[in-house]
């Protein structure tokens, strides 16, 4: 990547990272709910972040296409079509390929199903539905498109959801090992996807990147807890508990 392209995706990734504050698509304890969050693991957080928004801010939007359709692009240049993870990746999966021109498909939303294990009970009970809504073909490069990935449940078993799709269209040769997300939170998911054989793309990585270039932004005291949080988040127990 040159060094003037390099320029244009850091400030892409500044004023993303910048507006995805602003718009309150990052919530924090001091700014938006002082008892904070409790996170579907149980534990509790300092901060939220809710990506499902970002399609009510079309400039920020375009500018998250902008930026990934580079890194897909420079990262994994094999992909020739984009899946987007229901509900949150769908949008985003779509602003990258009216900017890349790589043709994009969307998973359904099933109910109950959290786990591949989940996957493979509901198949069972789903009939003819389409589990992937879209053109599939012989020989595609698959790249998972989502907002952010905090582990690496939801995107195995989307893959598992894209796998059984391509089996019941009995489309050969497909492959689907590379994952691109807005925001990686830093807790796992990149060795995660490395054991799983899968790649994972980043536009920021949220401890190394995001936090750092929202600190003339955020409050100390919000920018403080988060980073001593991420460094560490089994050690904050929930308030009151």
């Amino acid at each position: 990547m040159g060094q003037k392209m390099s320029q244009d995706i850091y400030r892409l990734k500044q004023e993303i990272m910048t507006e995805i504050y602003e718009h309150r698509l990052l919530l924090t304890q001091g700014r938006d709910r002082p008892d904070g969050w409790t996170l579907v693991s149980g534990l509790w957080s300092p901060f939220y972040i809710q990506l499902r928004l970002l399609a009510s801010f079309p400039e920020t939007l375009s500018k998250v296409g902008t930026a990934m359709a580079v890194m897909i692009r420079e990262e994994a240049p094999h992909v020739n079509k984009l899946v987007g993870i229901a509900f949150a990746g769908v949008p985003i999966a779509t602003v990258i390929s009216i900017e890349s021109k790589i043709p994009a498909v969307h998973t359904r939303k099933l109910a109950g199903v959290k786990s591949p294990d989940d996957m493979m009970r509901v198949l069972q009970e789903y009939g003819q539905h389409a589990l992937v809504e879209g053109v599939l073909e012989d020989g595609d490069a698959l790249c998972l498109v989502d907002d952010l990935v905090t582990g690496l449940t939801s995107k195995l078993t989307a893959r598992a959801q894209v796998q059984a799709e391509l089996d019941r269209r009995a489309i050969k040769n497909v492959t689907c090992d590379d994952i691109a997300v807005l925001i990686d939170r830093q807790q796992g998911a990149a060795r995660a996807a490395e054991d799983a054989g899968m790649r994972l793309h980043a536009l920021i990585r949220f401890i190394d990147e995001g936090l750092p270039l929202l600190k003339d932004r955020m409050p100390d005291s919000d920018h403080r807890i988060i980073r001593e949080y991420l460094e560490n988040p089994t050690s904050f127990q929930r308030p009151n508990a």
